[in-house]
């Protein structure tokens, strides 16, 4: 079955086109723009969707020498996300399943990327915990099967990569941080500057605001005429340490609890060495680890597309509230 997934819920547009499991094509454009401002502008993102959706899957049919009449089923992203960027999608993909008269589905998001390692691991199975760390969401989840989800733990107020994009701004660092912290933590030591690891009522939660305010009153009490660049270096290597740490706890405390084998890293996040590293090596002996490589990391077409498959074959989505990203 070919399946052509649409993604629009932020600054990424993506077009991806799977067979039954395997990736044909996964065409990402990433909306560079919104490093301008400091972050997504909605409005500019709607409109760079509205641009580049149209050339963007005559470019992945093309490169997978696919015509449309060899499509068997079209999903788009309905949320969470960007009301008007989520639109530009679910319309481009809805109108084009009315014109092809093949079945669509609507998909969450969230499960896009809890699925997204499958693309490119047969290996695991259910059932898995899934730690989901990205710009807008940082989530521990239970996978017991497909669309058989618990949701275990929620950040309580920012989401990691948000905390990360910015304390990059404090930095004076570029939108998006995430890797400029990354790359800059490397230069640094982790033990110069000590940020604190928030606790939660919620076994499972995690929250970010506190550590991003911790670091904000730091640089303002220590260095108020600026940061040298060793000090940026040791600033960003003590406050990826501190989130890494909370989330490294909690997911091993719910792979103990919980006595699963299989553990999944998805989301823009789960692209960090440091973090990926740190959870090998905490996980228990028996544990495997799975993440997705960076282009499935970031939000994509193609986990869209397997993501409405399964919806489409256990009958999800006629069931589900998502079902499209604006009211009535």
């Amino acid at each position: 079955m070919i399946v052509l997934g649409i993604e629009t819920s932020c600054d990424e547009t993506s077009i991806g086109i799977i067979e039954d499991n395997k990736i044909i094509v996964n065409e990402i454009f990433s909306q560079k723009i919104h490093s301008e401002y400091g972050g997504v502008v909605p409005e500019i993102a709607s409109r760079a969707h509205l641009q580049k959706i149209l050339p963007l899957m005559n470019d992945a049919l093309m490169k997978s020498s696919i015509s449309l009449k060899d499509i068997d089923l079209i999903c788009a992203t309905a949320g969470p996300g960007l009301i008007g960027a989520l639109i530009v999608g679910y319309c481009f993909g809805a109108g084009l399943s009315l014109s092809l008269d093949v079945p669509f589905v609507p998909v969450n998001h969230i499960d896009g990327h809890l699925y997204s390692v499958f693309l490119e691991n047969e290996g695991i199975e259910f059932p898995y915990v899934a730690l989901l760390v990205s710009g807008g969401n940082t989530s521990l989840f239970m996978i017991e099967d497909f669309y058989k989800i618990k949701q275990l733990g929620n950040t309580l107020d920012d989401a990691a990569g948000e905390a990360f994009d910015k304390v990059g701004k404090l930095l004076g660092l570029k939108y998006p941080a995430g890797a400029e912290i990354e790359k800059l933590a490397q230069a640094g030591k982790d033990s110069l500057f000590s940020f604190p690891v928030a606790e939660t009522s919620g076994k499972y939660d995690f929250s970010f605001s506190g550590l991003k305010t911790s670091v904000l009153r730091f640089i303002q009490k220590n260095f108020p005429d600026g940061i040298d660049e060793s000090s940026k270096s040791n600033i960003a290597a003590g406050f990826q340490k501190a989130v890494i740490e909370a989330l490294v706890r909690k997911t091993v405390q719910a792979v103990k609890d919980y006595n699963v084998r299989n553990v999944a890293l998805v989301g823009g996040v789960a692209s960090n060495k440091s973090l990926q590293k740190m959870l090998r090596e905490r996980l228990p002996e028996n544990s495997r680890l799975f993440v997705p490589s960076p282009s499935l990391c970031t939000d994509n077409g193609a986990m869209i597309a397997f993501a409405g498959l399964k919806s489409y074959q256990t009958n999800f989505y006629l069931e589900s509230k998502i079902t499209q990203p604006f009211p009535n």
